[in-house]
């Protein structure tokens, strides 16, 4: 008897009618890549907030059990501490490009485009591991050429703000970044904290602006 027969023959059951619902292996497979994802994000995440808590040594079984998986998945994910490490950081200076390119679009002029850039990192602190928070030192050339675009990055705000003559020629994309470096350390969340950091970078910021400005510009103050 077909099934067609079946269906049609009175109180037999329906249950054969249409076709039966399958999984292909494609969703499978996309289904698989998007655990995996999940778990290395949660391992990333983990591993942030580790390092900052117990250092660059902390035993990888201890950032496993704070994601919450087995040894073997963050194994599986990174084979040792250094690719762990060298992972963080990469994503780390990625961001802080993402940050500086940001900031170029959306400041309106060269010493808001570096509040904007250093606030950024102030208020990311926790989530960034760079070898001036604590962080490795970087030796991968994909990182070492994020970091170059980012120093690059700063270097066509300054030109700016010495072409307007809003700050002096002698500031570098390393003062920015190491003074950005000081007030975005890693630390519990502390909000008073945060606000005196900001206070602070304003003083910077005005510092390179009043302190550097250019005579014609000092002249058009005065008068």
């Amino acid at each position: 008897m077909s099934v067609s027969s079946v269906s049609s023959v009175p109180g037999a059951s329906t249950r054969f009618n249409g076709p039966m619902p399958t999984t292909s292996p494609g969703d499978r497979s996309r289904e698989q890549r998007r655990d995996a994802l999940r778990n290395q994000e949660g391992l990333l995440k983990a591993a942030t907030v580790a390092v900052h808590r117990d250092g660059l040594q902390v035993p990888m079984g201890r950032i496993a059990a704070d994601a919450g998986v087995g040894p073997g998945t963050l194994y599986r994910h990174f084979p040792n501490r250094e690719a762990l490490l060298a992972e963080l950081t990469h994503r780390s200076f990625e961001r802080v490009l993402a940050n500086v390119h940001a900031a170029e679009q959306a400041g309106t002029d060269p010493i808001e485009c570096l509040r904007l850039f250093i606030d950024a990192a102030i208020s990311q602190r926790n989530d960034l591991v760079l070898p001036l928070h604590g962080g490795p030192p970087i030796t991968s050339p994909s990182t070492i050429a994020v970091r170059a675009e980012v120093h690059r990055a700063i270097k066509r705000i300054l030109d700016r703000g010495v072409a307007s003559g809003m700050i002096g020629g002698n500031v570098t994309p390393g003062d920015i970044i190491t003074f950005g470096s000081m007030l975005a350390q890693p630390r519990h969340p502390d909000q008073p904290w945060d606000a005196t950091c900001r206070r602070l970078l304003d003083g910077y910021l005005q510092g390179i602006t009043a302190s550097h400005a250019s005579p014609a510009r000092s002249a058009k103050r005065s008068g």
